[in-house]
This record gives C-alpha cells, sequence and structure tokens, in this order.
C-alpha cells in the first residue's frame, strides 16, 4: 500500500496548493493520499486574524474537493502541541503496518530538509516527493538529492513541476485590500469573506457576480446605478467607497422575492415584523436583504445597517445608511419630476436632501393611495425639525 501525504498551515490554502497536490496524486498513484492540515505549525506563527485549526480544516476540505482520491485528514489537529511531520508518520506507520509512505512538498522545503525534527527517521522510513520548481537550479536539487541517497540511504523522486505564482502571505495581504479572490477556489474564497477571516474585504466583481442571480432582469441596471451614485456620495461625503459599493451591490438582493418567500426569509432569520410590515411585502427586501447578505457574505453591522434602513429611513441615521437611501433614490437611471433637485441637494447637504427626499416619498405614497410606515413618518420628521 502507498500512502502519500501532502502537509502544510494552507493558511488559505489556494489554487496552487491545490494543482501541486493534483500532480504528486497523478505521478505517484498512491492508494491514499492525505492532505494534512497542520495544527500549530513548527516553523512560524499563524497570523492574528487566521482560521482556527478547525476552520482551515475545513476550507481544506473545499480547497482539494476536486482531487480524486484525495482526503483531508485531522490527524494532526488532534495532536496537541507543535506539528511535526515525523509524528505524523509515526501514527501512519502504527496504522497502517508496511505502508510505503511518501511525504510531498516543495522545492525550499526539500533543501531545508536536515532542519526538520527527526529528519534522519524520516529518510529511513519514508520516500521523500519533491515538487521541483522550473525556475530554480536544478543541479542544486541534484546535488542535495544525490547527497541524502549517497549518505542516508534515502529515496527520493523528484517531480518536475511548474507552481503557480502565489503564496498564502501574499493572499493574506490581498484579501484585506479587497483582492484575492481568482487566487483561491470559489467555495474557499466565499467561506473567507463569509466568516471575515484574515480581515478580508470582498472583490467587488465577485460580489456583483454573486448577487447577480438574486436580481431580476430590469433590476440589474438599477443596482449598477445605486452602487456608482453610492461610490461617488462616499467619495464626496468622506465616508468609505468601498463600503458604500458593498451596501450599494447588496441593497435589493431580496427585492424580486414575492410575499412568501420574504416572510420564510423573516422566519429563517427571526426578523420580528410588525402588522403594518406584513401587509405591505414592499418593505420587507430591506430587512431580509441586510439578514441574507451578512449570512452570505459576513457583512459588518454599518454595511447592514445601511441596507436595513434604505427604504423607510430613520431618524438620525448614520452618513452611510444617508448615503444608501439617497442613492437609492437617485442613482442615474431614476426619472422623475424633483429628482434632479434631490441629486444635486445630495451633494449639497445630506441632511437637506434626506428631508426632501422623505417628503417625495410621502407625497408618492399618498397620491397612489399607500400607507405610510411610521419609520418614514419619524424620519421625516426628524430631518424636518433638522434643517429648520
Amino acid at each position: 500500500m502507498k500512502i502519500a501525504i501532502y502537509g502544510g498551515s494552507f493558511n488559505p490554502p489556494h489554487i496552487g496548493h491545490a494543482e501541486a497536490a493534483r500532480t504528486a496524486c497523478e505521478v505517484l498513484k498512491p492508494d491514499k493520499f492525505l492532505i494534512i492540515p497542520t495544527n500549530t505549525p513548527p516553523h512560524k506563527e499563524l497570523e492574528e486574524n487566521s482560521p482556527t485549526p478547525a476552520q482551515r480544516l475545513e476550507l481544506c476540505r473545499l480547497a482539494f474537493a476536486d482531487i480524486p482520491g484525495a482526503e483531508v485528514s485531522e490527524l494532526e489537529l488532534r495532536r496537541e502541541g507543535k506539528s511535526y511531520t515525523a509524528d505524523t508518520v509515526d501514527s501512519l506507520r502504527k496504522e497502517y503496518p508496511g505502508a510505503e509512505i511518501c511525504i510531498v512538498m516543495g522545492t525550499d522545503m526539500f533543501l531545508s530538509f536536515k532542519t526538520w525534527y527527526r529528519w534522519q527517521y524520516m529518510l529511513e522510513c519514508c520516500t521523500l516527493a519533491v515538487l521541483s520548481r522550473e525556475d530554480f537550479d536544478r543541479r542544486e536539487i541534484e546535488r542535495f538529492k544525490e547527497e541524502l541517497e549517497r549518505e542516508n540511504d534515502a529515496k527520493v523522486i523528484v517531480i518536475p513541476h511548474t507552481p503557480l505564482p502565489m503564496s498564502s502571505t501574499e493572499i493574506r495581504a490581498k484579501l484585506r485590500l479587497g483582492l484575492g479572490a481568482e487566487e483561491l477556489a470559489q467555495p474557499v474564497y466565499a467561506c473567507i469573506i463569509r466568516n471575515g477571516f484574515y480581515d478580508a474585504k470582498p472583490a467587488l466583481p465577485w460580489l456583483r457576480q454573486m448577487v447577480m442571480p438574486y436580481l431580476d432582469e430590469k433590476r440589474i441596471a438599477h443596482v449598477t446605478g445605486v452602487e456608482s451614485q453610492a461610490v461617488m456620495l462616499a467619495m464626496h461625503w468622506g465616508e468609505d467607497p468601498d463600503k458604500a459599493a458593498v451596501a450599494g451591490i447588496l441593497h435589493d438582493i431580496t427585492k424580486a422575492q414575492g410575499k412568501e418567500k420574504q416572510l420564510k426569509l423573516c422566519e429563517k432569520y427571526g426578523i420580528i415584523l410588525e402588522q403594518a410590515e406584513r401587509d405591505n411585502p414592499a418593505l420587507l427586501h430591506a430587512r431580509t436583504g441586510a439578514a441574507l447578505s451578512r449570512d452570505l457574505f459576513g457583512i459588518s453591522d454599518e454595511i447592514y445597517s445601511a441596507i436595513r434602513w434604505h427604504t423607510t429611513g430613520r431618524p438620525d441615521m448614520t452618513r452611510l445608511e444617508k448615503i444608501i437611501y439617497l442613492a437609492d433614490y437617485t442613482e442615474p437611471t431614476r426619472d422623475f419630476e424633483g429628482v434632479e433637485e434631490l441629486r444635486a441637494l445630495s451633494f449639497e447637504d445630506l441632511d437637506r436632501a434626506m428631508a426632501l427626499g422623505l417628503e417625495m416619498s410621502i407625497e408618492d405614497l399618498t397620491e397612489r393611495g399607500k400607507p405610510i410606515f411610521h419609520d418614514t413618518m419619524d424620519a421625516f420628521n426628524w430631518y424636518k425639525n433638522q434643517t429648520r
């Protein structure tokens, strides 16, 4: 029986890791291929905002799901203290007596192998499978391979491999800037964003793509317009444009859902409704949209609140809340009497624009014989008093 093991901190596991695992699996053709995330790496400290070992295990299951025969193992996570490969080999030898064990590693780890804990023991009972970087000096790899074979009777297999140009350290830095989505499997990236690992900010192109299936065709132009208008307002008023963009993209994510689906979402997320809200389904998408966005994308409280209040408004809104409310009202595809005045005013005085926007909303609802929700009236009275 041949067992191949591929270990690492996988913080996070990226498509380069998956490609390396696929290459090793195709060449070695093991009976069992174990992906083993470390509990506590012996050679480095995990960053403060890293996922827990159990969470990294789940990320690995998502990252390596498409590798035929690969199995993500909890072996090192069950063991306390530093995760030494030699201890893992001990465990596997006891569980699978007589098995051939191959340790898959990259060029850098191979060339530093003599610094590993109990490295001589591992040479006695394991084969080293080295993924040889094409941009590396092959003579150095061959020289060290020959040295281990001559001095330690080692078994070393060199696997030609062109690694993808990425590293977990660089990806973590990119994630904090709203970048790096293309270097991770989609389920891995979605899990990172949903849980806020590494202080990651969602990449806006990815977020737009994820929201698209929730929108009906006629709403796409509106959502695009709200995003652009929110970003312009945010930049004008000194608000974070990325937060404004995220709120703009997500603000109508449940708008296309009918009343029954809206009520089911309220039940799912524990949203307690007033009777007036049950009687007026148009009010529900702001609340369900905020809840679904937090569930899917781990949005901050600021963005949650901006989505939550973008339909009715409320007294004493935050600057981001006002920006999203006004962007929804004045985005470029809006064409109604008074919109140009409101659009211009939103760049001059946010509170006066809120008072005017709420007044226009109340007038429109009254003309159409629609009920006016008390949050809207409370907001209008508050902003009217503020601007007197």
